[in-house]
């Protein structure tokens, strides 16, 4: 998470802070369900490999921080999106409410690539 500040008082980067409090609360829905948490850290978007960059929200700059839960090893994984990619899918959400799109499908299995690579990265 090289691209966070982490603050003084907390020892976290405010994506690891964000990513807690979502898993937190991934817990508090799901229960036992939810076994650990992740944060994506890659070297750019996991919808379409830009550099992350801010999106307009309201007139406003801000950063997409999601979550996806991997069910198949109960991980909560945090990423951000570039603007492009947030904007697409917030403009989706719009037209098609709860709809995934194939972005969504293109990020999840990026998201699984590179945990499964970090995995074994944990095994050598």
């Amino acid at each position: 998470m090289s691209r966070q500040r982490r603050t003084q008082k907390t020892k976290q980067t405010p994506g690891e802070a964000a990513l807690e409090a979502m898993f937190k609360q991934a817990q508090a829905q799901f229960g036992s369900a939810v076994k650990a948490h992740w944060f994506y850290d890659g070297p750019g978007c996991p919808g379409c490999s830009r550099e992350i960059d801010a999106v307009k929200i309201k007139g406003k700059e801000a950063i997409s921080v999601n979550g996806f839960m991997y069910r198949k090893r109960g991980v909560l994984i945090g990423y951000v999106l570039c603007g492009q990619c947030a904007t697409h899918i917030f403009q989706e959400a719009k037209k098609n409410p709860y709809t995934q799109t194939p972005l969504h499908a293109t990020i999840e299995a990026n998201l699984i690539e590179a945990y499964t690579k970090y995995l074994g990265r944990l095994d050598a």
